[in-house]
């Protein structure tokens, strides 16, 4: 039975996903539908989680704009999402940063990983 749901879920996969780790700045471009219009809209930030795996797979972004934090949850696989981009690989030692709520400024500030891009 198991067997099967994967076979059907691979169909929906993106066969081109760049990899990313939670505390990776990335920018994820978005089409937005506005009228009979399509257009890219970019979404950069920090990513604080990842969850699930397969088809589910999400991750959510947080950025600040305007001193307000925005966060928001993509699906990995979904045809909304035109590509990912890794503009900064990050290290952290937890696999949410749910803890960059509660910084502001310097003190969210996240290490880069020397060598990796």
């Amino acid at each position: 039975m198991a067997g099967i749901i994967e076979a059907i879920e691979k169909e929906y996969m993106k066969k081109e996903v760049p990899v990313f780790d939670v505390g990776d700045v990335v920018k994820v471009f978005v089409k937005v539908v506005e009228g009979n219009r399509e257009r890219l809209q970019a979404f950069e930030g920090t990513v604080i989680a990842k969850k699930n795996g397969s088809v589910r797979e999400t991750f959510t972004v947080r950025r600040v704009s305007f001193g307000v934090g925005i966060e928001r949850s993509f699906p990995l696989h979904s045809p909304r999402i035109e590509r990912i981009e890794v503009v900064r690989k990050g290290k952290v030692r937890r696999a949410k940063l749910y803890y960059l709520r509660n910084l502001s400024g310097k003190a969210a500030k996240i290490k880069e990983e020397i060598g990796k891009k």
